[in-house]
């Protein structure tokens, strides 16, 4: 086979995950729902663009009605709602006192167990957010398009400091909690922020964290960067307690709560936004290293965060919604805080580790809460079926819906989540978007289509994608994987990388652009990165990342499939497929299996893996080696780092892993995989 022959384009991937079966919802959730007509793919179809998504827009108050649907004389910079004015914390807490004044905007469950829930109704989250907004613009000096970095855990105090922030026009920069000082002051100096909100600590599986510590490292980083901090405001997680060893620095640390006592009772009249300035930054890792700093929209942004919530979602405000994402990512931004709260939801936040002190937690805090609407990741789902496979079973909670973001879900535990978690009830929707995107790209119309397991399904009102090969031709549906993108502009889109313009349009644009001067969007298809197939049924399939995809002797396998194969064998818990490197096919799949408890291991499993991948996927697709591991390597929030497992199996450095989860279980896998004889070598 020539060189040629194994470097095929992303279009000729080879894809052997079969179709599913569908399931249809139940007819006691299409009753109920919040979008049941059928015609909004026709309102929102290319004929009515861009004009349909004033039916988003109008789901918000406006202090003033825009002109322009669409601005699009800054290609691919695109410009949603122009002339409009609104503001973002007004329209998450003021306009919905009048009905819902003490309704709970916010139940926060801490980690321990028997710590009271806190519930803060949309009355209060007014009085808190209000008071807050007076700090920092009187004690910070903070005015709209200035921007602050928050470096702040699960805690209620973290969307009233979003909120405090918009409703000045400050852009806010959140950095998930679990990111080291280091991470933070990297995106503290990009952003040009002088000022850093965090907390002294947080529980994090049964212990109490020291999370002010970082804050030092976060400013010492910033400032080697060029970026002087010049206040650092702290929260504290326990009430007139300091649970920090790190002493407050004179003149720059404060305590919110002592800075709370001079702003009792004040009200901050909300800045009017023009619909265009920023909202906030959301920085994502980038192939280069570099985080890229995504600036989202105040009116677009907020439109298409309430109408997916409002018709993916189906939130009512009625509803008891968890989202078990962390507002450190995009999910919660748009799905726990904005979204949700433009609607008058009662949104459940959680402080810690979802399996502790037991499997059963989460569903302890459904029952107890009476959530009807779950909404998480497949990594969680997969250690929660993992851990305690038969634990929903054992508490009376009901959900009419439930979401699955972040990554794909195979088939296996998509079908253990619909009849364990869902009690085969429930509406999945299986929601596949980016950081970039804002909102929700594909998913089904929980009321309006069948579910696929495995297949995020068609694709939002008003998007429009197209899979490309990589000389920008259109590929059919049925059988052949590309290049997914995005036919138009949407409101939800972000409108640059802060600072980099040439960047934004160089990484998502570029591609394939048929003409660098041209104002008209048709000339600008968004590339996602993302690999996918368009079934015949006009079903989705994202395959993850175009660099998740192993070139095997010219065919191109997409690493969930693999995992999906190999978690049919009833032992395995967990799988992870990484790339190695062949002399004569350019790439073979490693895989690593972590058990169920109480499975053992041995060749009977691997055996069983290897047949797997074959029956399912072909001999093509057989592993170069199937590695039995105590447990995967994993960051704090769940997430399975295969980038460590193969530079394992490749032999390189495994770099820094102490800011994981389990770094010891890294050594071990090292040794079972190189031998005793790499050691400081392989480590580094």
């Amino acid at each position: 086979m020539s060189d040629q022959d194994l470097n095929v384009t992303e279009a000729q991937i080879a894809v052997h995950w079969q179709e599913e079966n569908k399931f249809q919802p139940a007819a006691s959730f299409i009753a109920q729902a919040n979008m049941t007509d059928p015609n909004i793919y026709k309102r929102f179809s290319l004929d009515n663009f861009p004009e349909c998504f004033k039916e988003y827009a109008d789901l918000l108050d406006w202090e003033q009605y825009w002109h322009t649907t669409l601005d699009t004389s800054d290609a691919p910079s695109w410009k949603w709602f122009v002339g409009g004015k609104i503001n973002a914390s007004y329209n998450c807490v003021d306009r919905h006192l009048e009905e819902h004044r003490n309704k709970a905007a916010i139940i926060w469950v801490p980690e321990p167990e028997d710590e009271p829930h806190v519930v803060i109704t949309y009355q209060e989250l007014y009085v808190r957010v209000n008071e807050f907004a007076a700090v920092l613009r009187d004690s910070c000096g903070l005015k709209a398009g200035d921007r602050v970095t928050i470096h702040m855990p699960m805690v209620p105090e973290l969307p009233i400091t979003m909120l405090a922030l918009a409703r000045l026009g400050v852009i806010h920069s959140v950095v998930f909690g679990g990111f080291s000082g280091k991470a933070c002051g990297e995106r503290i100096a990009d952003s040009g922020s002088k000022v850093l909100i965090t907390m002294d600590g947080y529980n994090r599986n049964g212990t109490m964290l020291d999370h002010r510590r970082k804050a030092d490292e976060a400013v010492e980083t910033a400032k080697a960067e060029g970026q002087d901090v010049e206040k650092v405001l702290i929260w504290r997680r326990m009430r007139g307690e300091y649970v920090s060893e790190k002493k407050m620095v004179k003149g720059r640390d404060y305590f919110v709560d002592e800075l709370l006592q001079k702003q009792k009772g004040v009200r901050v009249e909300p800045v009017a936004m023009n619909a265009e300035d920023p909202l906030f930054l959301m920085y994502t890792s980038g192939t280069t290293g570099k985080p890229k700093g995504c600036q989202h929209s105040t009116g677009g942004y907020l439109a298409y965060a309430a109408g997916t919530s409002k018709f993916v979602q189906d939130i009512h405000p009625e509803d008891v919604y968890w989202c078990m994402a962390d507002i450190g990512w995009i999910t919660g931004h748009s799905y726990i805080v904005y979204g949700p709260l433009a609607l008058a939801a009662t949104s459940v936040m959680y402080e810690g580790v979802p399996g502790f002190p037991d499997a059963g937690r989460p569903w302890r805090i459904a029952e107890q809460l009476n959530v009807n609407i779950f909404h998480t990741a497949p990594t969680t789902v997969r250690m929660l079926r993992k851990a305690g496979p038969a634990e929903p079973a054992k508490y009376n909670f009901k959900f009419k819906h439930m979401t699955t973001v972040g990554e794909p879900i195979e088939p296996e535990v998509w079908r253990w989540y619909y009849h364990e978690v869902g009690k085969g009830e429930a509406a999945i929707v299986d929601t596949w978007w980016q950081t970039e995107t804002g909102g929700f790209l594909c998913s089904t119309m929980p009321a309006l289509h069948a579910m696929k397991p495995g297949s995020a399904g068609p694709a939002m009102p008003g998007i429009h994608p197209v899979i490309y090969d990589e000389d920008g031709n259109p590929v059919p549906p049925g059988g052949t994987a590309g290049n997914i993108c995005i036919q138009n502009p949407w409101p939800g889109a972000f409108q640059t990388i802060w600072g980099d313009q040439d960047r934004f349009v160089r990484t998502y644009y570029e591609k394939y652009n048929k003409d660098p001067e041209s104002k008209d969007w048709r000339d600008w298809p968004y590339f996602t990165g993302d690999a996918a197939v368009l079934a015949t049924d006009g079903y989705y399939r994202i395959l993850g990342r175009v660099d998740d995809v192993i070139n095997v002797a010219g065919h191109r396998l997409g690493t969930k499939e693999l995992e999906s194969a190999c978690l049919l064998v009833d032992a395995v818990a967990e799988a992870a497929v990484v790339p190695v490197a062949d002399e004569i096919k350019g790439r073979v799949p490693d895989i690593y299996v972590a058990l169920k408890p109480g499975k053992r291991g041995g060749k009977r499993v691997q055996d069983g893996v290897v047949e797997s991948i074959e029956t399912t996927i072909g001999k093509i697709a057989r592993p170069n080696n199937v590695w039995i591991v105590p447990d995967m390597p994993k960051t704090r929030s769940g997430k399975i780092m295969r980038r460590v497992l193969a530079s394992i199996s490749n032999g390189r450095d495994v770099g820094d892993v102490t800011t994981l989860a389990n770094p010891d279980v890294v050594e071990e896998i090292r040794v079972m995989v190189q031998g005793e004889g790499h050691g400081e070598e392989a480590i580094g």
